[in-house]
């Protein structure tokens, strides 16, 4: 009885984990070491990439530039309509992925065993593992910083999780997503 317990409170830790880290976000950064980014003071937006529009509405797209300019305001990068130091240029992409759950239950025998004398082991038991598919969204968002005099991309980050369809938490997902996503950026908050 203990370890079935044991067993059934393994595979609901699992399952809360699992479910728990659905959501998190993977990021990754790059940039130009030997660019020094404490010379740059102002931003302009070049934009969205033209694929994005087609995927992400536009209340959505301005919740995402509204967190982007937070971060750069909170270093110190004041937006400029034309001409900033730097300019700043938006893609999102979205990719349908399919995911498997595998549960399984266990029936263990009596505890004389099947076959064996009395004492001898857990006897028979059986297993049965059921599969279930499930579909997810993941969704990619790329922010790519230029050198606007140079024309030169200095920093690029990518951010990426699974999609949170809840229209209430939208907002703050995405001014996390952002967040988190700049916190890789080489000049940190004031």
């Amino acid at each position: 009885m203990k370890k079935i317990i044991t067993t059934v409170f393994i595979a609901v830790l699992t399952a809360f984990l699992w479910t728990g880290c659905s959501n998190k976000l993977t990021i990754s950064s790059d940039y130009d070491k030997d660019t020094d980014f404490s010379q740059y003071h102002s931003y302009s937006f070049y934009g969205w990439a033209k694929e994005s529009s087609t995927v992400i509405n536009g209340i959505n797209q301005r919740r995402i530039e509204a967190a982007v300019a937070d971060e750069l305001d909170k270093r110190g990068i004041k937006y400029l309509e034309n001409g900033g130091d730097l300019t700043v240029s938006l893609f999102i992409q979205f990719d349908q992925k399919t995911g498997v759950n595998a549960y399984t239950d266990r029936y263990m025998g009596s505890p004389y065993g099947y076959g064996y004398g009395p004492g001898w082991g857990w006897g028979y038991g059986y297993a049965t593992t059921r599969y279930q598919e499930y579909d997810y969204v993941v969704g990619t968002l790329v922010i790519d910083i230029f050198d606007h005099q140079a024309k030169e991309l200095i920093w690029q980050g990518v951010g990426s999780q699974v999609v949170d369809d809840k229209p209430n938490n939208k907002e703050y997902g995405i001014k996390r997503a952002v967040r988190g996503i700049m916190s890789k950026y080489p000049v940190k908050p004031e």
